[in-house]
């Protein structure tokens, strides 16, 4: 199937908002409750939300369904065992729908892999962030980076497919530890790696004390080294970058964040989950309340717990098609843009990019932004979108 006849894909978001430990790095809708929960009951309100959005977006054939958080592996065997069975109840699922949870490598979530498998996850994805100790200790992570080696060999040993997530350009990281560390997580990945250069993002702890010169991370150009180094050592290793952060074997890539990539359906249940549905030829950005407690009174109230449900203007989804694709090394189809909002790219705009080297046009007619182009994606986009 070529890339200019895709078919659209229809895919669910599940988001597990609780966390053991809050990371200082972290801007994720994520809560602790040391407390405790009750899990039978956020369970049944999500249940309800997918009925709900079935009610909304019916006669769907579900692709992928992807447990997020949060730290999803929090979760029971038997609780996601229940929720797909809702989204099976609801919607028709695909013979080869893919199904990932996110995980944290700590030993006791480890143990719990075999049941993930058993309720119908097919693909995991482990939150390693880091491979030496000290730097898990600044990121705030709970686990050893020999806890993590050894998640990844339980992953390894019960999913068919599995990834795990490196964050760079942390704190004193030089070009030479970066590329130790990078070689050895290629050489424990299958198929796909996410690696995400760590950003200061307001409101987290790292945000105050980055401000208060107590956190130092890498400038710009030591930024730009290591991304470049990353894109080197991938490729070398047959592990290309599909998207910015994203690298995977051809054929390996994550469906699901393809699904938001390329500009199809999904829809979000859970506290604080984002969807994206089509309905009477109209595009719905929706958002639930973020706060678990909260969001579980909505949900008792009106079946569901948006808080946004709004229909976007044209400009608007083909703006959002053009930051989400452009993501993407595929790029997108420049027509389809225009089918969106009525009118093409600005060909000056297209040109003067292209003459800079942060664009480029395929063969195909794609659009895509070229490597050197991606650190600067944002630039790029709203260049285009103006």
């Amino acid at each position: 199937m070529s890339l200019t006849t895709i078919a659209p894909e229809f895919a669910v978001y599940v988001h597990w908002p609780f966390c053991l430990s809050k990371c200082p790095y972290c801007d994720f809708n994520s809560h602790v409750r040391h407390g405790g929960y009750d899990e039978a009951h956020y369970v049944r309100a999500i249940q309800s939300e997918i009925a709900a959005a079935a009610e909304r977006a019916p006669g769907r054939i579900v692709s992928t369904i992807f447990f997020g958080g949060g730290t999803p592996s929090l979760m029971q065997p038997q609780t996601v065992g229940a929720i797909l069975d809702s989204v099976g109840k609801h919607w028709t699922v695909a013979g080869n729908v893919e199904v990932s949870l996110e995980a944290n490598p700590t030993s006791v979530e480890a143990t719990r892999f075999r049941g993930y498998r058993a309720a119908g996850v097919n693909r995991v994805s482990l939150g390693v962030q880091a491979l030496d100790d000290q730097s898990l200790k600044e990121l705030g992570r709970l686990h050893s980076a020999q806890e993590a080696l050894d998640a990844i060999s339980v992953a390894r040993s019960i999913f068919e497919r599995y990834s795990f997530d490196l964050i760079y350009a942390r704190p004193r990281q030089t070009l030479e530890g970066w590329k130790t560390e990078l070689k050895q997580a290629i050489s424990e990945a299958a198929e796909h790696l996410s690696l995400y250069q760590l950003t200061i993002e307001p409101g987290t702890p790292f945000f105050g004390l980055h401000k208060a010169g107590k956190l130092i991370v890498p400038n710009d150009d030591l930024g730009r080294d290591l991304y470049d180094l990353t894109q080197q050592i991938c490729d070398d290793a047959g592990l290309p970058a599909y998207e910015v952060s994203n690298h995977a074997r051809p054929g390996a890539e994550c469906r699901h964040n393809l699904v938001y990539w390329r500009g199809h359906e999904y829809a979000g249940v859970g506290p604080g989950a984002h969807g994206r549905l089509n309905i009477d030829g109209r595009r719905y950005a929706t958002e639930t309340e973020k706060k678990p407690e909260a969001w579980l009174d909505l949900v008792a109230r009106n079946g569901h717990g948006l808080t946004v449900d709004e229909k976007l203007q044209p400009n608007e989804v083909a703006d959002e098609f053009l930051l989400m694709g452009l993501r993407l090394a595929e790029g997108i189809d420049p027509q389809r843009f225009t089918s969106l909002c009525g009118r093409s790219l600005d060909p000056a705009r297209v040109s003067y990019l292209r003459d800079g080297g942060a664009v480029e046009t395929m063969d195909n007619g794609r659009l895509r932004v070229t490597q050197s182009g991606f650190p600067l994606l944002d630039a790029v986009v709203a260049d285009l979108a103006a």
